[in-house]
């Protein structure tokens, strides 16, 4: 017998003043996303799990939570993101509309299992997505609104790492000597930062890669003294300038990192801020695979409503009048269209205490108490 109450593992109740909080802090991010041009698209939160699965990296897939449809006998899965369905809805039925397409996103995302900085399996995902184009302008649009969102929201000390996910194939591809090892044997030597593993497979050339992570003006410039392709040189200068847009904030560059960057491509990004163990927000450049077998550039980010919100984030001190027994109808109308949030007593022994009332009618004004 499970006891009532009891939730599975992973998931909880948002309980007052929470719940509101995490409304306040979703109304937040998305209209700062809407002041700049960004339109809201709902998608549904099961789809068919071969059309959701595909869209998604190997790790993500096996997060999938799925289940038998009594309809159409398919399987059907809940998502565990929703930017691959952002990527779906731009490629079908908003295939005909110009070009970049600026779209935003908030909604629950549900996962198999959570993980040890984040044990919840269902979390609240918010975003934007610029499609169409991935250039040094979109990166530098989506990365400062990224930023202005988190900060409308009151979290401080933020700080961002960029990372260049394509930069070690990049290299080998302009031939940079893998010596004994394969790429992605670079590749794993290096999100290790395993400088030993790298000489003893004869593959020196990528070891001051790991000296090159830090602060963004200093790895920039360690970056800027190696025999790096004229491509990554471009992307280099475009982080550069990315980053001189930014002020205030803490900005660092680790250019080989790639966990859970897998299917990023030229850039990804990771924000933090104050309270908030893990990221607060993730995102980067890809492509989107269109049904013609063509592939679309774009570039985005998520953010994590439920880390905001266990951080003391998006709780508002409204004035919260009791209307004893008997106040006219009018009264809190008035009142209420003044701003002030209204709580009707129900008998004369309601306190205000008892409804989180910082007021009380009496009869005249909304009397502190």
């Amino acid at each position: 017998m499970i006891p009532p109450g009891l939730l599975p593992e992973g998931l909880r109740d948002r309980l007052p003043p929470e719940a509101e909080a995490a409304a306040a802090l979703v109304r937040t991010l998305t209209a700062a996303f809407a002041a700049q041009g960004y339109d809201r698209v709902q998608p549904p939160l099961v789809e068919y799990e071969d059309t959701l699965g595909s869209r998604l990296g190997g790790a993500a897939r096996r997060e999938l939570l799925r289940f038998t449809d009594p309809v159409s006998q398919h399987t059907l899965a809940l998502r565990s993101d929703i930017t691959g369905q952002v990527g779906r809805i731009a490629v079908t039925r908003l295939a005909d509309a110009p070009r970049p397409l600026r779209l935003s996103y908030a909604g629950p995302v549900l996962r198999v299992r959570g993980t040890q900085l984040s044990p919840e399996r269902e979390s609240c995902q918010v975003g934007a997505e610029l499609i169409g184009n991935d250039s040094a302008a979109a990166a530098a649009e989506i990365v400062a609104l990224a930023v202005s969102a988190l900060a409308a929201t009151g979290l401080a000390d933020l700080s961002l790492d960029i990372t260049m996910p394509t930069l070690v194939a990049d290299c080998a591809a302009a031939g940079w000597p893998l010596g004994r090892a394969t790429l992605a044997e670079v590749q794993a030597l290096l999100d290790g930062k395993d400088a030993g593993g790298l000489r003893a497979l004869g593959a020196h050339a990528f070891e001051p890669l790991i000296a090159a992570a830090g602060p963004i003006e200093a790895a920039l410039a360690r970056l800027a003294a190696l025999p790096l392709p004229p491509l990554v040189q471009a992307r280099l200068a475009a982080i550069g300038a990315l980053a001189a847009e930014l002020t205030g904030i803490t900005i660092t560059l680790d250019p080989t990192e790639r966990h859970g960057f897998e299917y990023q491509t030229w850039a990804g990004f990771s924000l933090f801020g104050a309270g908030i163990p893990g990221e607060a927000g993730r995102g980067g450049a890809y492509t989107i695979l269109r049904p013609d077998g063509g592939m679309e550039p774009a570039i985005g980010f998520s953010l994590y409503v439920d880390g905001l919100v266990d951080a003391g984030l998006g709780q508002q001190a409204a004035k919260r009048v009791l209307l004893p027994v008997g106040t006219p109808a009018a009264v809190g109308a008035t009142l209420r269209a003044q701003g002030l949030q209204t709580v009707a007593a129900l008998d004369a022994a309601a306190k205000p205490a008892d409804f989180r009332c910082t007021h009380v009618w009496n009869g005249v004004e909304a009397q502190p108490i």
